[in-house]
């Protein structure tokens, strides 16, 4: 080792040690707080081993998902200037709609949230996790210089925010009481004038069959925000009716050069999941389906295959200032084809076209592929895709953009401000099998594998007090590893949780004199294993190992959302 690798080897350890070393001292300067839990920080590491196995080939090229983890129901525009916005799904969690900001469709960086206030997520609690805010659309309208995000928040009706800076705040909800069913995005057309199309019930509420659905449109007028006139059916049923085809939903509009292309998902948001367009010449149709249809689908692939995409659906597009067309849209990667904690992730894929003006995403048994290029773009040092770390010592006033709690801000249950330097979380007399908020921060399992660990100061008062890391599904499919007490004393504990009894699958006694707690989540992919330090982590007991990971999985679970992980305290077990 020559001179300058040597000095910068002992600057690199120094640094390190002196990072450890302040976190140690700042974790032994506080004492525990009676019900309270104190969080030092929090770590999350992606470890996949598809990212290990296939590193990029060049600067241009990215890996898909570009939101891998929950992020479901993606959404795109563009001001047609170079700016692309995203957003997706957030059922109940609050803040609602993370907001995603891109100059090229490959460097993208969360911006915010579209809603950050109790008044545009109202009637969340009592909702399951999978109830609140489904499918966002945004629309830019360059008429009025406006963007709009329209959704359903299923406890409350349709409705819209808009504004004119998307990196600020969106307005307070304007509701659509005339549009009714779910999936509403607007379509505002060259000339100015808008449209609300949606997913609804079938004709006069009667439905044929199970999954018998329609797609509607009614006008919408940008100077009043008032819906005009009669909704209309466009679409009954499916692309083919004959074939009873199921949940028409997540429409979506696009004038292109003077013909208007309405494209659904059909099939369901599970395995048989694609996409579907037809086209016509008003927005009010007739439409007339594609034979070549679906345009995007993995529902008759092998799901045994390699690093299997499966539920491929829920489409938006977008035409880049370049001119070329792109798509986004959600999918999952299970493992060996049957369960993954990841939900529903976005995917990016350019648009293709056929010689008679149709356009598609996959065709046969084309895959979505995991490493895609966009010619003349250049992949930046911190993206969203592959592999990746984060820490949080929660240094800062208000949580970072990657952490969420349940149906409201829960700013009554923990704090940032009262012991500086931590993540004080109340221990409540509420649990998080509970349909309101709850005393938990997550944030989302990204990756098939990774490592989440914190640093606790907490000791439990009771036997129903206890504090540590949630990996949370929903209300009834949870894994806890905390610190508690039983009967004998303090201990550190692995509870399953199933919304009722729960069941004890490991514990340690802990001596009370240990104020200082870390603790550890390691997932394989399959399994979970569980462990804990006294020592700072310097040394990690093993609490349990090989722990079915499919517990908290949507296909154990169901819902719409996949796992997150966090921090969470309780007075109530």
């Amino acid at each position: 080792m020559n001179f300058y690798l040597t000095l910068t080897f002992f600057a690199v350890l120094a640094l390190m040690t002196q990072s450890c070393a302040s976190s140690s001292e700042k974790a032994a300067a506080v004492a525990p707080q009676e019900s309270l839990a104190l969080f030092d920080s929090f770590s999350y590491k992606g470890m996949d081993d598809f990212y290990t196995q296939n590193t990029l080939p060049d600067d241009g090229s990215f890996y898909n998902p570009i939101l891998p983890g929950w992020y479901s129901d993606p959404t795109i525009c563009t001001n047609g200037e170079g700016d692309y916005f995203l957003a997706t799904s957030t059922f109940t969690y609050f803040p609602g709609v993370p907001l995603f900001h891109s100059r090229d469709l490959v460097n993208w960086k969360q911006i915010g949230h579209v809603l950050t206030r109790e008044s545009q997520l109202v009637n969340m609690n009592g909702q399951h996790v999978s109830g609140g805010i489904f499918a966002p659309a945004l629309s830019y309208n360059p008429a009025n210089k406006t963007y709009y995000m329209i959704t359903t928040n299923v406890g409350a009706g349709n409705f819209f925010v808009k504004t004119q800076d998307p990196f600020g705040e969106w307005s307070d909800p304007i509701y659509v009481p005339e549009v009714q069913g779910i999936d509403p995005a607007f379509f505002f057309d060259k000339d100015g004038k808008g449209y609300i199309v949606n997913n609804d019930d079938a004709p006069d509420g009667k439905p044929e069959y199970s999954g018998h659905r329609t797609v509607r449109i009614v006008e919408f007028d940008p100077a009043t925000d008032k819906c005009v006139g009669e909704r209309k059916i466009i679409v009954n049923k499916g692309w083919r009716p004959q074939d009873k085809p199921i949940w028409c939903e997540g429409p979506h509009i696009y004038n292109i050069d003077g013909t208007y292309y309405l494209m659904t998902a059909e099939g369901g948001t599970g395995d048989w999941h694609s996409e579907v367009i037809y086209r016509g010449k008003s927005p009010f149709g007739p439409f007339e389906p594609w034979q070549g249809n679906p345009i995007l689908t993995q529902r008759t692939l092998d799901n045994g295959r390699p690093e299997p995409i499966t539920c491929a659906g829920h489409a938006d597009l977008v035409q880049t200032k370049e001119g070329d067309w792109w798509a986004v849209f959600l999918a999952c990667r299970p493992l060996d084809g049957r369960f993954e904690n990841l939900g529903r992730e976005t995917f990016m894929m350019p648009v293709k076209w056929t010689d008679d003006g149709w356009p598609y995403m996959t065709r046969g048994e084309e895959v979505v592929p995991m490493v895609l290029n966009r010619p003349g773009v250049k992949r930046e040092e911190k993206v969203t895709f592959g592999n990746f770390s984060d820490v949080d010592d929660f240094d800062a006033d208000t949580l970072g953009l990657q952490w969420m709690t349940l149906r409201t801000p829960a700013t009554d249950l923990y704090s940032l401000t009262s012991n500086p330097g931590y993540l004080t979380i109340n221990c409540a007399d509420i649990n998080s099998s509970e349909k309101v908020a709850i005393p938990y921060i997550g944030r989302r399992v990204q990756h098939h594998k990774y490592e989440a660990a914190t640093r606790l100061i907490f000791n439990a008062g009771n036997e129903n007090q206890c504090a540590g890391l949630l990996v949370f599904k929903d209300e009834n499919h949870q894994f806890l590893l905390a610190r508690g007490r039983d009967a004998k004393g303090g201990c550190v504990l692995l509870h399953k949780i199933d919304g009722k009894e729960g069941e004890e699958l490991a514990k340690e006694q802990l001596n009370d004199s240990i104020s200082v707690l870390d603790l550890k989540v390691v997932s394989q992919g399959k399994t979970l294993d569980f462990y804990y330090s006294t020592d700072n982590g310097a040394k990690w007991q093993t609490l349990a190992t090989g722990i079915d990971a499919q517990y908290t999985s949507t296909a154990n679970a169901g819902g719409f959302t996949g796992t997150t992980v966090g921090p969470y305290a309780t007075n109530k077990k």
